[in-house]
């Protein structure tokens, strides 16, 4: 069943190459400087591309960009040229798929064990990923500036907080780049300061945080009532005051 599919698929972009309707496009790219307020998302939809195709043109691993970095934006993303029209190359691998088929000569088990891997996380520890480290960090710098390694530590114990609670996105990176509203959740990714890098001591807040038995009594919310504008947030429950923040569920 699967031998004739691939053979029809084949078959079809053949004709279609005998009309001239497919024609050999080269894979080109665009070189875009970000400016401030740019995201994936937007780049995304404005040159139709996915967040996924930007990230492993920039050989990415998260989605934060940066104000004056240079980005390569794939113009034909998934072996299409700007038609829609399935490219010379993507028909190349069709061939070979259809090659495989006739040639290779499959022989089943009559019963196959499923064998699952299993990830262990840490100890009491949760599993970020490097970049997702850096981010935290330099949120952690910019919103606990000045303050004690236990206030540092304090901020990035709420963000992964947020990370585990339903009431947030369950990324590292999704937390730290919520829009709520019209603006972003945390002051310093609305005004730049979160580009700057962390210090040795965020960095070491972070790597703490992620295997702290003590979640704070899992406050979801930090805020300085000195600077606080917001009526709302006054109203959480207090669960900590560790300098000028207050912690709260």
């Amino acid at each position: 069943m699967k031998k004739s599919y691939v053979k029809s698929l084949f078959m079809m972009l053949t004709a279609m190459f005998a009309l001239g309707s497919v024609q050999s496009v080269a894979v080109a790219e665009t070189k875009y400087k970000v400016i401030k307020g740019d995201t994936l998302g937007q780049l995304s939809k404005q040159y139709g591309v996915t967040i996924a195709d930007i990230m492993d043109e920039n050989n990415r691993t998260d989605e934060w960009i940066y104000e004056g970095e240079t980005l390569r934006i794939p113009e034909k993303p998934n072996g299409r040229d700007t038609d829609g029209l399935i490219s010379e190359s993507k028909v190349a691998e069709e061939e070979k798929a259809v090659k495989a088929v006739e040639t290779e000569e499959v022989s089943q088990p009559a019963e196959v064990e499923e064998v699952k891997a299993e990830t262990q996380p840490a100890p009491e520890g949760m599993a970020i990923s490097q970049g997702e480290k850096d981010l935290l960090a330099r949120l952690v710098e910019a919103e606990a500036k000045g303050e004690s390694y236990e206030g540092k530590l304090g901020v990035a114990i709420v963000v992964l907080n947020r990370v585990e609670s339903q009431q947030f996105p369950n990324s590292v990176n999704g937390v730290i780049m919520e829009v709520v509203g019209t603006s972003y959740a945390f002051s310093p990714v609305q005004n730049g300061s979160i580009n700057k890098p962390a210090s040795d001591e965020a960095h070491r807040a972070v790597e703490e945080a992620l295997m702290r038995k003590d979640r704070l009594n899992d406050s979801i919310y930090f805020y300085n009532p000195d600077t606080a504008t917001d009526d709302w947030i006054r109203s959480r429950q207090v669960v900590k005051t560790i300098g000028n923040h207050v912690f709260a569920k």
